[in-house]
């Protein structure tokens, strides 16, 4: 068998041959909580026996009799060890967003058959017992939080003797790379959500693969900070990779303190989606906008800098000259806030905006962005530090082991290990999306250089306007949301005569304006209903719909008060628009455009 073959291996591997004293880290009781590899090993293995003493088991490893566990937690240390302690018994973690509605926790609860769930924080457990009596097959609940009326999950660890570790050694031993490892309910922007089986190969044929493609050379890198959601497929195939290269990972406490976390841990890498480098940028954007004479001259000179950025092309001396000074009064401040040491920051879950990794990676931030849906485990491309192996504004060339092909209507096709099992009791819909072996993304694409992949839509977002032409709205948003004054947009005109938008203000930014344009500010509302305001994004609208042809060009739109959030249910768990949700919510703001 491979030395590393199922998921669990990598621990083994970096218990054998490079333990680290802060495999994985998080914040308990306000003070940094180390796990050593060995440690790590040890509490898998315990955790592994108590779910083996609590019935737990694979059975006969077809994945209807494998047992199901959910998790629904924050990002913490014990995430991980569950993880793992399920893989060696051949049980199947089901992760679900601690943002999940009680409705559709209910459904996928039901769907896999849950049998144990572990928690964090006492409003997940809320909605756990919310559903538990519409749940049969739930035995019982652990918190990985001291709560009240809940089972503590040490609580469960026993003290394990010969014949237990025995036992736990022959059912290490008897899972196989092809048995399931996990099911992965995505929320997706529609409809009901779809349960993705992953076996332990198309996860490490992923991870292992991705690290010939984008090298994390062993032990060159020291710390990652970790705060993308684990339940996505990103953020845990990214675990995996670290523990190959002997990365430690060290948990953010939350979104909110992922600045003073970076400060802390001084990581070398970590994981984002586009959403939150948009945060970043924004907050430094309006830092630079407070400053005064040459210190505010100097800002923007090093932003029009960076904005000129590309790592494709050559540029004179003297423009490198002066990107190196850039560096060192202004970009340095940047880096500072990271935590001065990043060396990679891999983006991915959405399209990035070109800008933003033209001006990160100029300031020696450098951002990679690469792609892949759960269904593929998740990696099909990704720009890489290799010479040549970047292209801003592309999701990067294939990585190793995946076939690409485009189909005639711009679709990508992806075929290989990665590939998932199918859709848990769903072969109709399995055979919707794998026809002959090729896995189909949903995504629209092209090559670029013959070798780098551009995502320019996804399929179901295509419209047509009523002159039936197609649209493809994320283009158009990402090019607008370049603008400080907009925070989110979204493009309408489905069987419309013309394109509009709702565009959510990135009201900071536009109350600095009213300020200095002298105009009172007194509600959201107020502001986005004044003349003058309305007369400035008229006015940034038609600037950027020189960029756009005719048909795709914005002709009215309407500005929202406040910003989409996952809470409110317009954004996914991934910070994804949910078109559908918005039409729905938005429908007599939509009206109005076209009426």
């Amino acid at each position: 068998m491979n030395e590393k073959s199922r998921l669990f291996d990598f621990l083994k591997n970096q218990l054998e041959h490079f333990p680290k004293p802060d495999m994985i880290a998080g914040k308990e009781n306000g003070q940094w909580k180390l796990y050593s590899t060995a440690e790590v090993s040890s509490m898998v293995n315990n955790l592994s026996i108590a779910l083996i003493q609590l019935g737990i088991s694979g059975k006969d490893m077809t994945v209807e009799n494998q047992d199901k566990i959910a998790i629904i937690s924050k990002n913490r240390s014990e995430w991980l060890m569950l993880d793992m302690a399920c893989q060696q018994i051949g049980a199947v973690l089901c992760p679900i967003y601690p943002t999940t509605s009680v409705n559709e926790l209910e459904f996928i609860f039901n769907d896999a058959g849950v049998k144990l769930a572990f928690v964090s924080g006492q409003e997940i457990m809320d909605k756990v017992t919310a559903v538990r009596d519409k749940v049969p097959s739930l035995m019982n609940v652990y918190s990985f939080d001291e709560l009240p009326g809940v089972d503590f999950w040490k609580t469960i660890l026993p003290t394990p003797n010969e014949a237990d570790q025995a036992q736990l050694e022959k059912i290490k031993s008897s899972i196989l790379a092809e048995h399931c490892a996990t099911i992965i309910y995505t929320s997706g922007t529609t409809g009901t959500p779809k349960g993705v089986m992953l076996s332990h190969r198309n996860i490490v044929s992923n991870i292992l693969n991705a690290v010939k493609s984008f090298p994390l050379e062993q032990n060159k890198y020291s710390r990652s900070l970790s705060f993308l959601p684990l339940n996505h497929i990103f953020e845990r195939v990214a675990s995996y990779m670290y523990m190959c290269a002997g990365i430690s990972i060290y948990y953010a406490e939350s979104l909110e303190t992922i600045p003073e976390n970076l400060r802390e841990i001084r990581p070398d890498v970590f994981c984002t989606v586009p959403r939150l480098l948009e945060k970043v940028y924004e907050k430094i954007m309006s830092k630079g906008a407070e400053l005064t004479g040459i210190k505010r001259k100097l800002f923007y000179w090093a932003v029009a800098l960076g904005d000129q950025y590309d790592v494709s092309k050559k540029r004179g001396i003297f423009y490198h000259l002066q990107l190196a000074i850039a560096n060192k009064l202004i970009f340095n401040k940047w880096r500072a806030a990271l935590g001065d040491r990043i060396k990679i920051i891999i983006t991915g879950g959405a399209a990035c905006q070109i800008r933003l990794i033209r001006i990160f990676t100029a300031a020696k931030i450098p951002i990679y962005e690469g792609y892949g849906p759960t269904e593929n485990s998740p990696v099909i491309s990704m720009n890489s530090q290799f010479k040549d192996g970047t292209k801003f504004g592309s999701v990067g060339p294939i990585i190793q082991g995946q076939v690409v092909k485009i189909e005639a209507d711009g679709e990508i096709c992806v075929k290989g290990p990665s590939v998932m099992m199918g859709y848990y009791k769903r072969p109709d819909l399995t055979a919707e999306t794998i026809i002959d072996g090729w896995l189909h993304t949903g995504d629209i694409g092209i090559f670029e250089e013959g070798k780098f992949l551009k995502i320019t839509d996804r399929k179901k977002e295509l419209f047509k306007t009523s002159g039936g032409k197609y649209v493809a709205p994320q283009p158009i948003e990402n090019r607008m949301k370049e603008s400080p004054f907009i925070e989110q947009m979204m493009i309408v005109g489905a069987d419309q005569k013309f394109v509009g938008a709702l565009i959510v203000p990135s009201l900071a930014n536009l109350k600095e304006w009213m300020k200095q344009k002298s105009i009172p500010f007194t509600t959201n509302e107020d502001a986005i209903n004044h003349p003058k305001v309305l007369a400035l994004y008229t006015e940034l609208i038609e600037s950027f719909n020189q960029s756009f042809n005719h048909v795709e060009q914005v002709k009215r739109f309407e500005l929202l008060p406040h910003e989409w959030t996952i809470d409110s249910g317009e954004l996914t768990p991934t910070l994804k628009l949910k078109r559908k949700i918005i039409m729905e919510k938005y429908a007599a703001v939509i009206a109005r455009i076209y009426s």
